[in-house]
């Protein structure tokens, strides 16, 4: 080996040897840093108390969720009412992260991990904590669900966690131990399901669109109903009119229309129409449009004055009849603010009120 080759060795030696080194101590001080950062909250000095809205980004989403007045709302929603529960475990959840690990990461994997900012490729969904005139408090990327062992149908299995990232230090993962399923931005996740409730019902009328109409009502709450202009040899079938009515108490919400919604588009300009009186002393004028996945395009209107019967009902207390009507005019002023918006309300809560009046009869024979 000639003395020039020699020398070329050795400083390739001492070149690689140097680069092994700078490697080792970077490796040596990325990992001090990460496992410093174990256990540490994502937002640090950040608290619940501060936060006023919260601003939902998904790639094709935006949901804002506000506090006015005490209360929070869906400022895509005209305002409609979220489910208090749900916001403050976000806020709670949210705020208290801590990070399970921590690793760096490069543009293509933070595209593949779906962290990336929205508008981008492989965009994730952000969260963002507002303060007072709308200041930003802190933000969160919420990627894709972390898994200690992959699972064969990642959609649908519970996760052990989930990869998230500050976009102020786009060059790092981390891994919480929190799935986050509150990440969402569709107004149905937001909202309590309970709809208005028509409860003790009086009388019931349908119209249908084309001419179809049925009345029925009766003289007690415990009384048997009467179908209004029934011909002879008709009679009504008392299961299927006390399911109409009944059903009206169980009404579900599945979402809130969106405030552009207009009459043609949600079948509201030639609805079927059903009013309902109840012995409470309320009336409800429910217009029932198109149906549209699943789900009726509803808005109602509901008037008078909670009045229950002057006497208690067999085996009930004058306290226990006292709360009933509180409970009524609360129930009356959430109804109200309700009535507001445009309802989606499942198919199968509506199927029985929605019956043609045929139906509502007893056949030749059943009558035997």
């Amino acid at each position: 080996m000639s003395a020039r080759i020699a020398a070329v060795l050795v400083a390739l030696l001492v070149v690689l040897g140097g680069s092994a080194l700078v490697y080792y101590q970077q490796e040596r001080s990325n990992r001090a840093s990460n496992l410093a950062a174990l256990g540490q909250p994502l937002f640090k000095g950040l608290s619940a108390a501060e936060v006023r809205a919260i601003r939902i980004t998904e790639p094709r989403a935006t949901l804002t969720l506000e506090e006015k007045a005490g209360r929070w709302a869906i400022a895509e929603r005209g305002g409609f009412p979220a489910d208090f529960g749900k916001v403050r475990d976000l806020a709670l959840k949210g705020i208290e992260l801590k990070i399970a690990q921590s690793e760096p990461i490069g543009d293509k994997d933070r595209a593949r991990l779906e962290l990336e900012e929205p508008g981008k490729n492989g965009a994730g969904t952000q969260i963002e904590f507002l303060g007072a005139d709308a200041k930003s408090l802190g933000r969160l990327i919420v990627g894709r669900k972390y898994f200690k062992k992959e699972p064969e149908n990642a959609a649908r299995a519970s996760a052990d966690g989930r990869f998230v990232m500050r976009p102020e230090d786009p060059k790092t993962v981390y891994i919480v131990a929190d799935a986050l399923a509150q990440a969402s931005a569709k107004s149905a996740d937001w909202i309590e399901k309970t709809a208005f409730a028509v409860e003790k019902v009086k009388s019931l009328e349908v119209r249908i669109p084309g001419g179809e109409s049925w009345r029925i009502e009766r003289a007690k709450d415990d009384a048997g109903w009467t179908l209004a202009g029934a011909r002879a040899g008709e009679k009504i079938d008392v299961s299927r009119a006390n399911s109409a009515s009944y059903s009206l108490s169980l009404l579900e919400l599945a979402d809130v229309a969106p405030g552009d919604a207009g009459p043609a588009t949600t079948g509201l300009d030639k609805p079927t129409l059903v009013s309902a009186a109840t012995f409470d002393g309320l009336s409800y004028a429910i217009r029932i449009g198109r149906l549209e996945g699943g789900n009726h395009f509803v808005s109602f209107e509901v008037s008078g004055v909670p009045t229950p019967s002057p006497k208690p009902a067999p085996g009930e207390k004058a306290e226990e009849q006292a709360q009933r009507l509180r409970t009524l005019e609360e129930r009356l002023a959430r109804e109200k603010a309700m009535s507001k918006h445009v309802l989606l309300i499942p198919k199968a809560k509506l199927e029985d009120v929605l019956k043609k009046r045929s139906e509502l009869l007893l056949k030749k024979e059943e009558k035997k």
